[in-house]
């Protein structure tokens, strides 16, 4: 079975069973990272390496630990996997010209609590005390940037108006689903004409409907996590279109990634250009 089937296949069994693997809360250590670089993992890695049970978000290839200092505990076993794209050179059978492809390659990974004897600068990041989700600052920039109308009881970014509206926060069972619903509805808001012009579906439960929900839930998730907000499936109604739209193109899970973390990026401009102002 190639890559992307398989990938996708994960997925799609874990929303038949009801799992919503990127609503994982991340707000004590973040967002998945590798602990060898540093590096956050981005669109569709943050979301494989959610279906993971650990409270640690930090990971190292086999490879990796060994060079950092530690070693992958006996008996533990890789259930996770990151992807990467690889050029690859073929060569066309009618014009005999060369031309590049992406190549999709993947690589086993191990959480930072299944190896034992890393130096404590390797081990699972906890945010600081006032980064967690409780001032809210980050979100609040976030959300600056776009008009945000309060009241009624609905949640919805209104195209012809540009303009996001949610009921007021004291409706909210909490800051957190305050948040991860405004950004869900931010992520719509990047789509519009004037910013990333995605494709907004006409009715509920056509497929470039179903998509665009799926980008925005995504999305909401991975602003989430950079805010370490203890986000939840906000959602939930879509599944049933989600796995439609999953299983009819094995690399649609990919493509929503990709452009919820162009959506993800466009919003954080606003952070980036409040720390540089």
């Amino acid at each position: 079975m190639d890559k992307y089937q398989e990938i996708t296949n994960q997925i799609v069994t874990a929303l038949e069973a009801g799992t919503t693997t990127w609503v994982k809360p991340w707000s004590t250590t973040g967002a998945p990272y590798n602990a060898s670089s540093g590096n956050v993992y981005q669109g569709i890695n943050h979301l494989l390496l959610s279906f993971a049970p650990y409270q640690s978000s930090g990971w190292l290839t086999f490879n990796q630990a060994k060079a950092c200092g530690g070693s992958v505990r006996r008996g533990e076993k890789s259930s996770s996997q990151v992807v990467f794209f690889k050029p690859l050179t073929v060569t066309d059978k009618v014009t005999d010209e060369e031309r590049q492809v992406p190549l999709l390659k993947t690589s086993a990974v191990f959480n930072l609590e299944q190896i034992d004897g890393l130096p404590k600068k390797y081990l699972p990041k906890v945010l600081a005390e006032g980064e967690s989700f409780q001032d809210n600052a980050r979100a609040d920039v976030l959300l600056s940037q776009a008009k945000v109308v309060h009241g009624g009881g609905q949640a919805f970014f209104l195209l012809s108006n540009d303009e996001i509206h949610l009921p007021e926060k004291s409706e909210f069972k909490s800051a957190a689903d305050y948040h991860a619903t405004a950004l869900h509805e931010l992520t719509h808001w990047t789509g519009h004409k004037s910013r990333l012009d995605r494709t907004f579906g006409a009715r509920f439960g056509d497929n470039a409907y179903a998509f665009e929900e799926l980008v925005a839930e995504l999305g909401a998730a991975f602003l989430c996590s950079d805010c370490g907000i203890d986000g939840k499936l906000q959602h939930d109604s879509y599944i049933a279109s989600w796995i439609k739209v999953l299983k009819g193109d094995k690399r649609a899970i990919f493509t929503a990634s990709s452009a919820a973390r162009q959506a993800a990026d466009f919003a954080k401009q606003a952070i980036e250009n409040k720390l540089a102002a």
